[in-house]
């Protein structure tokens, strides 16, 4: 259950970004499930290997590199799904960090209504 109210959870934090951010659009709240299913998959399968891949890289920028890596994931995303669309690296990077920000916002107050 908790994985199924993350997922919605973070589909809550796509659909709150897209009206937000100008350059960026989810065209329905289903879409917004997939973006973050996908989201939540590439992250789990891709991510690792282009940490590995550019960890020279990384290690050089202090892990700022991270960022980028995060913003190629959703220029991923924004290419695998149709109703969601990313306009260039800079709005993807900006969507990352807030995206980021969000989920941790949100799931701590899921973690906050598991307490009680």
């Amino acid at each position: 259950m908790s994985l199924i109210l993350r997922i919605l959870l973070s589909a809550l934090a796509v659909v709150i970004l897209s009206k937000i951010l100008p350059h960026v659009s989810v065209d329905t709240y289903f879409t917004a499930i997939i973006v973050a299913i996908v989201l939540s998959l590439l992250n789990f399968i891709v991510k690792p290997i282009l940490i590995l891949l550019t960890l020279p890289v990384t290690i050089v920028t202090f892990g700022l590199f991270l960022l980028i890596i995060n913003a190629i994931i959703i220029l991923l995303a924004d290419n695998l799904i149709g109703g969601f669309n990313v306009d260039g690296i800079w709005w993807a990077l900006l969507f990352s960090l807030l995206l980021s920000f969000l989920q941790s916002l949100l799931f701590s107050l899921l973690k906050e209504k598991d307490k009680a």
